[in-house]
This record gives C-alpha cells, structure tokens and sequence, in this order.
C-alpha cells in the first residue's frame, strides 16, 4: 500500500508551471488570483496540511501553529521572512525558507530606478504633462537633482545593498557611504568603491539615502523625525527595504514642508494599505511593492520556494532554511 502523498497550500496564486511541479509531488490546495486569506481563513485552510507557500503577507505566528500541528515547512517567497515568528517556528518544529540571492540584481536595478526617478522628478513631471499643465519650456522646470558624481548612501549592505553601490560607484561615479551592523570585509568595500561611517554621518553627507536593511521589531522606525531632520534639504530617501523602516507620518511632514526634496517608497507600513497622507504630497514616487518584479525573477524566487517544499517534504534536506536547526528533527 503506497503511502499518502503530503497535502501543501499555496496560499497565494504562483505561475501554473510551479503549480503543477508542486502537483508531481504533492496534494496540492492552491489559491485563485486576487484572494488574501485573513489568519483565521489560512489556519482553516491549513487543516491537515504539512506545507504552505507563502509570501510576505501571510503571518506564520504562535497563533496559527497551535492551530495547525500537521505544518511542518513555510516557504517564503521572499528574502525577507518578517512574516515568520522564526523562534515559535522552531520550538513547533516548523522549518522556514526564504528565497535569496536570485531577486538581488534585479532588485538593485529597481531601487536605482526608483532613486533615479525621484531625482529626476519623473512622476512630478508625468502627471504635470497629463494634467494638461505643460504650456512652454523654462530653464528651471522640474528641475531636479544630480545622480552622477553625488554621494549615496546606503543603509543596510546586504547583497542588494552592495549591488546598488556597485550602480552608483561603476555606472554613475557617486561617491559611495553605508552603514550597517558590521563593517564589510575590506575586498567587498572595494569591490563597491564604498565606505563604512556612522549612520548619522551617513543621513548627513548623503544626497540620496537608500534603504535595504531588513525589517525586525528593533528596526521599526529606524527612519524618523531625528534621522530626516539630519538630511540635506536637497536629499532624497529612496526605500526598498520593508514599509515598517520608515515613519511615514515624519516623511510626509518633512516633504510637505520640503524639509527634505523628495522621497521614493516601494514598501509601506500596513501595505497594500497605503497612508492616505502620502497621495497628498507630489514629492514622492510610489510603486506597490514591484523591486523584484520582473517575470524570470518572480518565478525563479517561486521555484526556489517550490524547490524548498519538495526537498523538506521529500528528503528531508533544504535549499535556504532559515531555522537549519529543525532539519533532522
């Protein structure tokens, strides 16, 4: 008698060609396009389950583990799990992953983008021209701020932070400054052209702040009214990192009062919900969270995810753990 194939849910619509990888293996409950289900519709949903593929939306928490004891993986599409309660998910015996290094170019090309865009005032402009407004030329119109030959600074020099400063220290020939939680190794400084200095240094000198940390408690509102005050009134703060970084009630009142010049923001506090106070202000360039949203890209972080769930429920084993210490339980 053959043994009964583990049941996963796909808790959030993917591509149909992972989908049906994932059916090869496993019972498979997906989800359709459009649908987000609330903690209480994804513990039911869970019932029985020893797999999920999540995204950054659904909260694998003590709530939703108590409710669920079959759950044996969490596989994140995403290289950020601030979703995941990772310390109950090991006491429960529940192994999370993330998906790593295949969205850090493509995410480093997006935050320069968006750096760039916010300079240059593009969406300022855009909106200016449909809006009919665009009568003649003047020497001063929506004239922005230089991207070569500025200083950037990054906060946080992760990969996607070390790609970024690549952009700007090779492409464009901005002086490059970072803080993080521990220095780099010297070779990958100079592989970036970039130098450590303190972060108020750091929001000081900088005419464009770029954020790539990673988002924990401690980091909630790493980003405030102390930290923008500090900035150039001709800076820009561009992020890419997790809404909660940022304070966005200090932003608005900082680009309202154009005590900062612009700001560009791909990730918000409460997301999809946005702060009613940022449509206010022309300011700012705002994207629904797209950094790494090119089709190769999305569905190499979904394979990976898919690659997660087959090797854990099949043999055990993991691509990217991010509690390796449930593998062997």
């Amino acid at each position: 008698m053959s043994t009964p194939r583990p049941s996963i849910l796909i808790a959030r619509a993917v591509f149909p060609e992972v989908e049906h990888q994932l059916r090869q293996h496993f019972e498979v409950e997906s989800t359709p396009p459009g649908v987000f289900w609330s903690a209480a519709q994804l513990a039911e949903k869970l019932q029985g389950k020893a797999g999920v593929m999540t995204t950054g939306g659904e909260r694998i928490d003590p709530a939703l583990l108590a409710a669920c004891p079959q759950l044996k993986i969490a596989a994140n599409i995403a290289v950020g799990y601030n979703n995941f309660d990772l310390p109950a998910m090991t006491a429960a015996g529940v192994l999370g992953t993330n998906t790593p290094d295949v969205l850090t170019e493509t995410t480093a090309d997006f935050g320069f983008a968006l750096l760039m865009a916010t300079a240059r005032r593009v969406t300022e402009s855009e909106h200016f021209l449909r809006a009919g407004q665009w009568k003649e030329w003047s020497l001063d119109l929506f004239a922005g701020a230089e991207v070569h030959g500025s200083t950037l600074g990054i906060l946080g020099m992760g990969r996607i932070g070390q790609a970024i400063a690549r952009r700007g220290a090779h492409g464009f020939g901005m002086n490059v400054i970072y803080h993080n939680r521990s220095r780099l190794d010297p070779d990958k400084e100079a592989a970036c052209k970039a130098r450590y200095v303190g972060k108020d240094e750091l929001f000081e000198q900088a005419d464009h702040v770029v954020l790539v940390l990673p988002y924990t408690p401690a980091a909630h509102h790493t980003v405030g009214a102390a930290e923008i005050a500090r900035m150039k009134p001709t800076a820009t703060l561009i992020n890419i990192a997790r809404g909660g970084i940022v304070d966005e009630n200090a932003l608005v009142a900082a680009l309202r009062e154009q005590r900062i010049a612009a700001a560009g923001l791909d990730v918000f506090e409460g997301e999809p919900a946005v702060n009613p106070a940022l449509l206010t202000v022309p300011n700012v360039v705002l994207t629904p969270h797209i950094a790494s949203a090119t089709i190769p890209t999305r569905m190499a972080m979904a394979q990976l995810a898919a690659d997660n769930l087959i090797a854990f429920l099949t043999e055990g084993k993991a691509l990217t753990p991010l509690n390796p210490q449930v593998l062997g339980r």
